[in-house]
Formats: C-alpha cells, structure tokens, sequence
C-alpha cells in the first residue's frame, strides 16, 4: 500500500491531521494503512443472527403484552447486539497504522484522538502474525502491555490489528529495525571514539 492509498472516508481528513501533529522533524512515513473493518465486522456477525431474531421476539412478547417492566432492557440488549458489528466498522474506519523511519503509530480519531506509538528498540525481538480468518491477520510486535489497552490481545501482545498483507509489512519493520539497530550502533561507536 503505498503512502497515499487509505480509504477515503469522511475521517480521512480528521487522521491525517492528527497523523501530521504527531510526526516529528525529518521523520517520514514509509507505509501507512487501515484494518480491514468489513472483514472485522463480518467476524462479529454472529450477534446479527442472535440480535434480530431477539428483537422480533421482544416486539411480539410487547405487542401481546407478555412483558411490560422488562421490555426497555431486553429491546436495547437487542440493539447492542445488532449494532456492535457497526460499531467495530465504524472504529476502524477511524484508525489509522503508520510506519516510520522511526516508529510505528496507531492513530485514532474514534472518541478521543489518541497518537500511540512504539519505536523500533521497543520491539519484541521476532513479530507475530495471527490469521484471523477471511484474509486479514493481526501483526503483533511488542508485548508485556495491559491486556486492557487499546490494540492489545487478551495476553498482552500489541500491534496492527486486521490488516492485509501482513508479511510485506513485518517485512518493512524488520528492515527497518534493523537499520535503526546499525544507526543506533554507529552512533555509540563514534561517541564512544570521540
């Protein structure tokens, strides 16, 4: 995917902003891509086929006058069901996976903008892709983060979520982990000389 290539929403402009707020001088993005969020709401699908049917459930048990206290409740759990797979979409419509010759950021403008980033020497020493199913995977490169953080599995690996091609993407931060490794090597080796 090349810099210029990410879908066109109405966020588009509101990410990149954010994205230029966040890069620092002389830093450049070298990729830069969004999850596939229809592939992620078609893995929270399942609560469609729970959801409707419960709706239709709850509007016949009302119209017969089955429940009357209950029926609030049980009528918005049926809306939560169907519109989480909404929801997902909507999230990754708003955000936003950089790589820089520096870091790589998660950008997000869903709720409050949020810039997370995690530089190279910060990296776990091998990434992790997790097909996810239908295409996408998930590229994990560091862990040891709360479970309860944004972008962070149920174990503590944190990384891009849903994206596609996730090898040609482990591929270009490893390369460029290993050129941030020699840079940082050369600069400690002439300070070290000086």
């Amino acid at each position: 995917m090349s810099i210029d290539e990410i879908r066109s929403t109405l966020f588009t402009a509101k990410l990149r902003w954010l994205l230029g707020q966040a890069l620092q001088r002389g830093e450049r993005v070298l990729w830069q891509g969004q999850p596939d969020g229809v592939a992620r709401m078609m893995l929270w699908r399942f609560l469609w086929w729970i959801g409707i049917p419960w709706l239709a459930l709850v509007a016949i048990a009302v119209t017969r006058g089955w429940i009357a206290e209950s029926a609030m409740f049980l009528l918005v759990l049926g809306l939560a069901m169907v519109g989480a797979p909404l929801l997902v979409l909507l999230h990754d419509l708003q955000t936003l996976y950089v790589i820089t010759n520096r870091r790589a950021l998660i950008v997000r403008t869903f709720g409050k903008p949020t810039v997370t980033d995690t530089l190279f020497s910060d990296m776990d020493p091998t990434f992790e892709i997790l097909d996810i199913g239908r295409g996408p995977c998930a590229l994990y490169f560091a862990s040891g983060i709360s479970p309860r953080a944004a972008d962070t599995d149920h174990t503590g690996h944190y990384g891009f979520h849903c994206i596609r091609d996730a090898v040609a993407v482990r591929d270009i931060l490893e390369r460029l982990r290993r050129e941030d490794a020699a840079r940082s090597a050369g600069t400690s080796l002439g300070s070290a000389r000086g």
